[in-house]
């Protein structure tokens, strides 16, 4: 890490996590010799962060507790990226959390100066959240701050926009379109846009959007996609929207065990109590989607379409009667 502040920014996170931490440990972490390490601490020490150094054989550093730190400076971008992540916490599910970032993104607006207040505002305005989760999400994806607030501010100011964009398998494309709204999900950004060169709307994963210029040109102003509500667009999206069927379940097992036991953009997940969750799915065969239920190996119960509770009723009985007419062993002859 040959980048002195990103490098100083990580050894103070790592010295924030309040256990003592030896040298070589941190050389390791930091990708440097312990050398410089040393040097680093200096370094943190001279801008006034209290770090101690244990004496001895096995040596290490750790933050002093109880005494003032001094203000954290960020960049351009570290701000950006922090208001970024402080409005994606303060749209989510979790009461305390998203307070939290609420306030703290307030605090934050009030001193960045005014053409990252700008920015920042732009995301706010031009940003949905969609409650729920994608199911097989794994690890949510990098997005570039940058990409993001170029995005909000296109979407904010209904001008066009082009850019390059990575399809699920790479290929990759040119993309000329009329930003909508941005929609945060469960770590993912979605960019709603109206494709002009496919003359549809469509969604974009903001983390595979690259290099997004504003064009100048103005949207069409009365322009809508099909669903209003833009979270609802990306929702139905991930849920197969042009699927013949269309699937509400519940699921009796946690939200986190059924997350694991789906694979990627099965649908949408949302919480009911800790031991139960709905699943918004679809797809163009019913046979289809009830093996995947059935498969899941979990208890549940669909409430619609009300041709798929038809199916499963047909196929239980079929499996029922096949279960009472099995033998073991079988008949002599065979």
């Amino acid at each position: 890490m040959s980048d002195t502040p990103a490098r100083l920014l990580k050894l103070l996170t790592l010295l924030q996590t309040g256990r003592e931490r030896t040298g070589t440990e941190l050389a390791e972490r930091l990708g440097v010799s312990p050398r410089t390490v040393r040097r680093d601490i200096d370094r943190l020490r001279g801008l006034g962060y209290p770090v101690d150094a244990a004496i001895g054989a096995v040596g290490g550093y750790r933050l002093a507790s109880g005494t003032a730190m001094p203000p954290l400076l960020l960049d351009d971008e570290e701000a950006v990226a922090i208001a970024v992540g402080l409005h994606a916490a303060a749209g989510g599910t979790v009461a305390d959390v998203a307070e939290t970032s609420v306030r703290a993104l307030a605090k934050l607006e009030q001193v960045l100066p005014a053409r990252l207040r700008d920015r920042v505002t732009a995301l706010q305005e031009a940003t949905v959240p969609l409650y729920g989760l994608l199911t097989g999400g794994g690890e949510a994806p990098v997005t570039d701050p940058a990409v993001l607030t170029a995005l909000a501010t296109a979407c904010r100011r209904r001008e066009r926009v082009r850019f390059g964009y990575a399809a699920a398998d790479g290929a990759p494309s040119r993309r000329h379109a009329e930003p909508y709204r941005l929609v945060s999900a469960d770590q993912r950004w979605y960019l709603v846009a109206y494709d002009l060169d496919r003359a549809d709307w469509r969604t974009f994963r903001a983390d595979r959007v690259d290099g997004p210029r504003l064009t100048g040109a103005r949207c069409v102003p009365d322009r809508r996609p099909p669903t209003p509500d833009a979270a609802a667009f990306v929702a139905e999206s991930v849920t197969s929207h042009r699927a013949r069927h269309r699937a509400l379940v519940t699921l009796h097992t946690t939200l986190e065990d059924a997350t694991a036991r789906l694979p990627a953009g099965t649908g949408l997940l949302e919480p009911l109590t800790p031991d139960s969750c709905l699943l918004r799915t679809g797809g163009d065969a019913l046979d289809w989607l009830a093996f995947r239920l059935g498969l899941l190996g979990v208890p549940f119960e669909v409430h619609e379409p009300p041709e798929l509770i038809a199916y499963l009723h047909d196929l239980g009985g079929r499996l029922m009667d096949a279960a009472r007419r099995s033998t073991t062993p079988p008949p002599s002859g065979l």
